[in-house]
């Protein structure tokens, strides 16, 4: 007779729906509330004991932001739903939404998938007036 509830043993097959469901865009709290797929820290226990899924979850983010960016391309070229009424007057509310979504799928990726879509950041040291460092040791030198 077949175990009742949710998953807890490592499957491959459940494995896989996990990423493919990661891949079609859904986030692991949606994935996690389907009965056929395990709570969130049995998934999480996955990944740190099953490397093979590590690597797949892994693979599969990767295609989510992959996904993401073009929602970003979609949602900022919708016009569809700009203007309203007979005289076509501005709908701000539309607009605004789709800035949010846009802005929520940015900022998402920029924190999963930071070394692809996060801000560069670039240091600079540079001694006063921006002029070269000077080093000095301070103390007695190493023999």
């Amino acid at each position: 007779m077949a175990k009742a509830g949710r998953p807890s043993e490592y499957d491959p097959a459940v494995a896989t729906g996990i990423c493919d469901a990661l891949i079609a865009g859904h986030s692991l709290t949606q994935i996690c509330t389907r009965d056929e797929f395990p709570a969130k820290p049995t998934i999480l226990k996955w990944l740190s004991q099953q490397p093979t899924f590590a690597t797949q979850y892994a693979h599969a983010r990767e295609m989510q932001m992959e996904l993401m960016a073009a929602e970003i391309i979609e949602l900022s070229d919708d016009k569809s739903d700009d203007v309203t009424g007979e005289l076509k007057m501005p709908n701000g509310v539309a607009v605004q939404r789709s800035r949010l979504m846009v802005d929520t799928r940015k900022w998402l990726m920029s924190k999963l998938a930071a070394k692809k879509y996060g801000d560069k950041v670039q240091t600079e040291i540079s001694g006063p007036d921006g002029g070269a460092l000077i080093v000095r040791h301070i103390g007695k030198p190493s023999e």
